[in-house]
């Protein structure tokens, strides 16, 4: 899910994960939004259809000379926390909050590498734990079910009335 709003930034970082995702055979669906303030209810949306393992949203925040960048930040900041911690769909932070352009270019392929694909790796990573943990919590289910199933088998054994 990528923001257009700093579009050469947000391309750049929507590449890096691109090649991250095709690189471990993930499937990926792309949309996009306006801009950063945006992302968290389309992410919402996408992670509420059930469809998809984790949504990774991009955007790009570039300091101004007035305080709406501040503002910005902050609620993009809190509403996309909220959905990660709240959500069952893996949902990484992946807005650049940059005080120029240059730090943004830097992150996006520059010296810093691609931010892009290390917001894939996130997703991925937390993909991947939430699968471990369910399958995981699925062998427990069954070892209890069975331990259970042996439990009752025995009580039935030595239940008065039985010989």
């Amino acid at each position: 899910m990528r923001a257009r709003w700093n579009d050469d930034i947000t391309r750049a970082l929507e590449e890096g994960a691109l090649e991250r995702a095709r690189a471990t055979g993930a499937s990926v669906d792309r949309f996009e939004v306006p801009g950063s303030f945006e992302l968290a209810p389309a992410v919402a949306t996408l992670a509420g259809t059930g469809r998809y393992d984790a949504v990774v949203p991009i955007g790009c925040l570039l300091r101004g000379e007035t305080p709406h960048f501040e503002v910005l930040a902050h609620a993009v900041a809190r509403a996309l926390a909220e959905l990660a911690v709240s959500s069952e769909v893996a949902i990484p932070f992946g807005v650049l909050t940059c005080d120029t352009a240059e730090q943004a270019w830097e992150r996006a392929g520059g010296a810093a590498g691609n931010k892009g694909a290390e917001f894939m790796d996130a997703a991925l990573e937390l993909v991947a734990l939430r699968q471990a943990i369910a399958a995981s919590s699925s062998r427990s289910a069954r070892s209890a079910a069975s331990a259970r199933s042996r439990s009752t088998r025995a009580k039935r054994r030595t239940s008065p009335g039985r010989r």
